[in-house]
């Protein structure tokens, strides 16, 4: 076989997509064979394939961005610490490095190379977020990195085909559910071990002996796509500002947008500095975040790989809490990452297409994932020992979201996971592995900000355990002090709550105790509104308190219709009612309004 340059655009095209399909492969493996629930179940992973370079050429659709684009650049690190040349056949690399990997010690990484005729034509990439890593466990309450984990610099996870027995035996030793993590780990390394199998067979059904030819043709075709994109939106300068609640303190996140003829400059200059406590994002994150929210907008169709991600730059001052050095503690890095798409779409919601339109950006959202960290056992609850005695040892991620905001012309998706993608995760898997137990998981009535497109819904769970004794939680959330802002006249979603049904407030942030006989409530943000709300079409306003989405009351205070208990509308109240919310607001009485 020899590589040539003879293959129509239809053959490159056909070889693209079998590459894509391969890296789905890839990903549904890891999913598949995967122990904790957070990799089987929410899809919190991602998988990808790449030169010899270290450029992503294809990723799979299943997968969250904070771990695809952060590991498109830990490739690099992986190469230069193990050149091509040095690698040999069942070699595999791993690291859970925050600031080489994708932000915090709870992801690992593992690289694979794939060998063909004798010589490294590929490399296989994959991430997934094990449930534990030792130290304090998954919450922002450290203050150094060093207190959050095991740290597995960039090392052989296996030479030849032989796994390193004296890591895997360290791990084990160091973290509180090792049968999960370490069968994470071979998982991550079964799946790239199926991707590079799966690449093989298409190549030798391609007739091809390296992927230098197509690779060249999949970045060359996207980097003129992406090109295009960016050409299509008039260049400007555009800022927006977001305060968040932070740890001890608000948060300010700073963004100034400028659109070129052939980049986009995302510059945080301004943003808050470090937080003393685990919000903190390494560089890789807060690339792979904000990378993210502008190619959804402006080109939300154009692969992703290592050409797309080019032409969009991030810069970060270096006193940052979006450039956080090491050691500081980064371990809930995704709670103020997270948010970044959001703060972009403030930019890009000022910026128009070239033929003068507005481009297509929501209102913000939850964003920040709500995931139930429960723990039980000595150690983990503030109780006396007699009733320590009594309670079992657990530690359970069960992944939740909040609303997601209003989009132009759709309403907002309820209890989504917007923007890491990630899966609810069902509460029957939660309760088969731990004493804890769901006593009521439904939408939050009236948490979507009013508008004429409605922001999504949050969701209301509430929560205890089997155990006689108290259980303990790692809260790690946002939207509690700051919630989600409308766009374009539409109202703001609902804040978060956190409480215990004795009636006490807890903190939207740190680990802390459930006492035995409370139950937990957790109340999660909705997204914003867009468009004023008094000119949304009344028909769907009714659907909504039908359907039990808005109560009577708000639909008559935020979109001025007035119904009776069997949702009749009065449609002479309802007129009254609307004018005058028009006429103080000064806004045209258009169905159009909003759109």
């Amino acid at each position: 076989m020899s590589e040539h340059n003879t293959f129509s655009v239809i053959q490159f095209q056909i070889m693209w997509d079998r590459l894509i399909s391969v890296v789905e492969e890839q990903a549904q493996a890891l999913i598949r064979t995967g122990f904790s629930t957070s990799t089987r179940e929410a899809g919190d992973v991602s998988a990808g394939v790449f030169n010899t370079k270290g450029e992503m050429l294809a990723q799979a659709v299943t997968g969250t961005p904070g771990h695809v684009n952060s590991m498109a650049r830990a490739v690099v690190h992986f190469l230069h610490d193990f050149p091509v040349e040095t690698m040999k056949p069942g070699d595999s690399f791993i690291t859970n490095d925050p600031w080489k990997g994708t932000g915090h010690l709870h992801d690992f990484t593992v690289v694979t190379p794939t060998f063909f005729g004798g010589q490294v034509v590929g490399l296989f990439a994959c991430t997934c977020h094990v449930v534990d890593v030792g130290g304090r466990g998954m919450g922002p309450d450290a203050r150094q990195v060093y207190e959050e984990g095991i740290h597995v610099p960039l090392m052989y996870l296996a030479r030849e085909g032989t796994v390193d027995a004296t890591l895997t035996a360290l791990i084990r030793t160091n973290v509180r559910e090792p049968v999960q993590v370490v069968g994470d780990i071979y998982s991550l390394a079964a799946c790239n071990d199926i991707g590079g199998n799966r690449l093989i067979e298409m190549m030798e059904e391609f007739g091809i002996d390296t992927l230098d030819v197509l690779g060249e043709h999949i970045l060359e075709k996207t980097k003129v796509a992406m090109l295009e994109a960016i050409a299509a939106v008039e260049p400007g300068t555009y800022s927006n500002t977001m305060r968040v609640d932070g740890y001890d303190r608000p948060i300010d996140l700073v963004a100034t947008l400028t659109i070129a003829d052939d980049h986009i400059v995302v510059d945080f200059d301004g943003t808050s500095p470090p937080s003393s406590f685990g919000i903190n994002v390494p560089f890789c994150y807060t690339e792979a975040y904000t990378s993210f929210g502008v190619k959804c907008i402006v080109a939300p169709k154009v692969p992703n790989n290592a050409a797309s991600l080019a032409p969009i730059i991030i810069r970060t001052p270096e006193n940052c809490i979006l450039n956080a050095k090491h050691p500081l503690p980064v371990a809930t890095r995704h709670i103020t990452g997270q948010l970044l798409p959001d703060v972009t779409f403030g930019c890009l919601a000022q910026a128009r297409t070239k033929t003068g339109e507005n481009l297509p950006v929501p209102a913000e959202g939850t964003s920040c994932l709500w995931n139930l960290f429960a723990m039980g056992g000595p150690g983990r609850v503030e109780a006396s020992p007699e009733t320590l005695a009594k309670a079992k040892t657990f530690t359970v991620m069960s992944f939740h979201s909040g609303g997601a905001g209003a989009r132009p012309g759709k309403d907002g998706l309820s209890a989504t996971a917007f923007p890491s993608g990630v899966r609810n995760v069902p509460v029957e898997i939660t309760e088969a592995g731990s004493p804890i137990i769901f006593l009521r998981k439904e939408y939050r009535v009236d948490s979507g900000g009013a508008g004429f497109y409605r922001g999504g819904l949050g969701q209301v769970m509430e929560v205890n355990t089997l155990d006689e004794a108290p259980f303990a939680i790692s809260a790690n959330y946002d939207r509690v002090e700051f919630p989600p802002r409308g766009r374009d006249g539409g109202l703001d979603g609902a804040a978060g709550i956190l409480s215990v049904s004795s009636g006490k407030k807890m903190r939207g942030k740190g680990q802390q105790t459930v006492p035995y006989g409370d139950r937990l409530l957790i109340e999660m943000p909705g997204g914003g509104g867009i468009g004023h709300p008094f000119l949304r079409p009344v028909e769907k306003v009714q659907d909504d308190v039908a359907e039990g989405r808005v109560s009577l009351a708000a639909a008559r205070r935020d979109y001025g219709v007035v119904l009776d208990e069997a949702f009749a509308i009065n449609h002479e109240q309802t007129a009254l009612l609307r004018q005058a919310m028009i006429e103080k607001a000064g806004v045209a009485d258009t169905a159009n309004e909003g759109a």
